[in-house]
């Protein structure tokens, strides 16, 4: 009886909404579209059903990583289509998912997190980041600048922004696979230093330092940030893409962290995604929870100004903020098309399950930044000496110079 009450309810779903999607049930029964079809659904159970019935973009998700059923079309097709079927762009309760509200952000509990997303495997995101593995958004100067280029772009606006000078400590916290630093080591003469969490990237940086004969300028850890204490600060600091691990809870502690590792008129840069609403909890439509329980267990979006007001909490300046959320939606998408093109040996090395996961993470991460349901901010800041100065240019001027 429910089976058929599911089917009733998914197709009168599908009717109604008038969607491009193809659907053959797992009695080879079809549904055909009012509309001309890009997208094909395969259901595999009757239990696969429910998830079209009364869908969430997060119970969507789930289904497909499941094997439940499978998808034949464009990736962007298939997000669009997704949010149709689940009026997604109208379910925006401000709360979000209540699950981002219990976390518990303490250290083995980060490690834990951080090693279940980046200790995957380094062959496999070679499959589809550039050749130095920068693992964060890119900056796009033109539409048709390839990844490789936008990610130096990025690296190179981080360190002018930073203002790095030859001989200066420069300290990347989270410094995933080193390119930050081993960039700005090239091209601006700092003495580097990094620390992350994960096994697999520390093993690689430390290996590159060896392999390029850097040992002297430039050293990586296995630490969390709450761990690191400088016996002397450190002149400029760069955190990417990390903060959204650290939890809503902690970020007054992380800013202070920061401002006791950073001498005074020193700068810092965090870069990381931010929530769209203010007073938001997850994402919309499920996806919160698809994200926790399958890609960042621990992660936490925040708005902008709740950044900003942490930051300032634990006596940091802010001097200077952007948003690249398109830039971000661009980034994701190359990633997902590498992946994709890669998909057989990407399969080889993590398996059916994680190819999925990645795969609709990424797009649906792609699609959502689309759709100004997240975004991304640079946040620049100093800490001001005794006197209340903090040298930095009246202008951008020194950002966009060629």
């Amino acid at each position: 009886m429910w089976k058929k009450l599911w089917i009733r309810q998914a197709i009168k779903r599908l009717d109604s909404r008038k969607l491009p999607l193809r659907v053959i049930f797992w009695d080879e029964v079809e549904y055909v579209p009012k509309v001309p079809e890009k997208v094909l659904l395969r259901l595999h159970s009757p239990e696969a059903v429910r998830a079209l019935a009364t869908p969430t973009l997060g119970s969507l998700a789930r289904a497909y990583v499941e094997q439940k059923f499978d998808l034949e079309g464009d990736i962007r097709h298939i997000l669009d289509i997704g949010e149709e079927l689940c009026d997604a762009a109208t379910a925006r309760d401000p709360r979000g998912s209540a699950t981002f509200a219990w976390l518990r952000h303490t250290r083995p509990a980060d490690r834990r997190n951080i090693g279940r997303h980046y200790d995957v495997s380094n062959d496999f995101y070679r499959l589809w980041l550039d050749p130095r593995l920068v693992y964060s958004c890119a900056y796009f100067r033109h539409p048709d600048d390839s990844l490789e280029r936008a990610q130096e772009q990025k690296l190179d606006l981080i360190c002018r922004k930073l203002m790095l000078k030859p001989g200066e400590r420069f300290l990347d916290i989270g410094c995933g696979w080193g390119a930050l630093l081993f960039w700005a080591i090239e091209h601006y003469g700092v003495h580097g230093s990094g620390i992350t969490l994960s096994k697999e990237q520390h093993a690689y940086v430390q290996n590159e330092i060896e392999k390029r004969k850097l040992g002297s300028k430039m050293e990586v850890h296995l630490l969390d940030y709450r761990e690191l204490h400088a016996g002397q600060p450190f002149d400029k600091i760069a955190s990417i893409g990390m903060f959204e691990h650290v939890g809503r809870r902690n970020l007054v502690t992380y800013f202070n962290s920061i401002n006791k590792l950073l001498k005074p008129g020193g700068l810092v840069m965090n870069h990381g995604i931010t929530a769209a609403d203010l007073d938001t909890q997850g994402l919309r439509s499920g996806i919160s929870e698809f994200v926790e329980q399958y890609v960042f267990p621990g992660g936490d979006l925040v708005h902008i100004s709740r950044v900003l007001e942490a930051l300032g909490k634990a006596g940091l300046e802010c001097l200077d903020v952007e948003s690249l959320r398109p830039h971000y939606a661009k980034t994701l998408w190359r990633w997902v098309e590498r992946l994709q093109a890669s998909a057989e040996r990407a399969r080889e090395l993590v398996g059916e399950e994680k190819y999925r996961i990645w795969r609709i993470y990424m797009g649906g991460s792609a699609h959502a930044f689309s759709r100004g349901w997240m975004s991304l901010h640079q946040v620049l800041a100093g800490k001001v000496h005794e006197d209340g100065s903090l040298p930095y240019p009246f202008t951008r001027d020194h950002l966009y110079a060629e």
